[in-house]
């Protein structure tokens, strides 16, 4: 019998082939957590329709929700008096649509999960290199995290936290994912719309650059 593995499922690209890689090994406990961002509903319905796919038992997926980031603000994502911008290939900083310290929430609840379920591992979908410039999606922020729960679980748990595409460009994740079948057709990526994908959010604009420099089209489609 396979060990658990809990999976942070955003339903996004990233997180889908996450699952998918983490599936090889593991029995998926898949993780979703709305935190008053834009997309929230379409964003679960995705992570449902993944968790579908693959069969993962209603005890093996928890769909949760806070609504401190809102409140927090300080983002686009979870601020709807501040715009979500237009793809801008020269920003250097970390853009308006970075909501602060949220994968160390995703991470702290999933462990927390983890540790009650018995799962050894926790999956973040995190990509440094070709991603937005988060700081919480770095290698290092990841290392950081995994002594922090180290020190902060108990002897036994011995829980890990494994980033399998952090290193990897966009469209290797789209191969990536082709390779062992992830569901690519039912992710979501746009930061602005939950009906058609604008096409040019951050979010869209790496995706669709991801498709075609892997010469895969999108199952998605955007706004003309």
């Amino acid at each position: 019998m396979k060990q658990s593995a809990v999976v942070l499922l955003s339903g996004g690209l990233d997180s889908c082939v996450t699952a998918a890689v983490a599936r090889q090994n593991f029995d998926l406990a898949l993780f979703f957590l709305d935190y008053g961002h834009r997309t929230n509903l379409r964003e679960r319905r995705a992570f449902h329709d993944i968790a579908d796919h693959y069969g993962v038992p209603p005890g093996h997926r928890l769909a949760t929700g806070t609504d401190a980031l809102r409140q927090v603000g300080g983002s686009a994502l979870t601020d709807r008096n501040i715009p979500v911008p237009d793809a801008d290939a020269d920003r250097n900083d970390v853009p308006v649509t970075y909501v602060p310290f949220r994968n160390a929430l995703f991470l702290s609840l999933g462990v927390s999960w983890a540790e009650s379920i018995g799962a050894s591992s926790v999956y973040l979908g995190a990509v440094e290199e070709d991603s937005s410039g988060y700081p919480d999606c770095t290698q290092a922020f990841c290392d950081a995290f995994a002594r922090a729960v180290d020190y902060g679980t108990r002897p036994e748990s011995h829980i890990r936290i494994l980033t399998p595409v952090i290193h990897l460009k966009k469209h290797q994740i789209v191969r990536l994912g082709v390779e062992l079948g992830a569901p690519l057709h039912l992710t979501w990526s746009c930061y602005r719309n939950s009906d058609r994908a604008c096409g040019r959010c951050d979010s869209c604009i790496l995706r669709l650059k991801a498709f075609e420099t892997a010469g895969i089209p999108d199952p998605i489609q955007c706004e003309s």
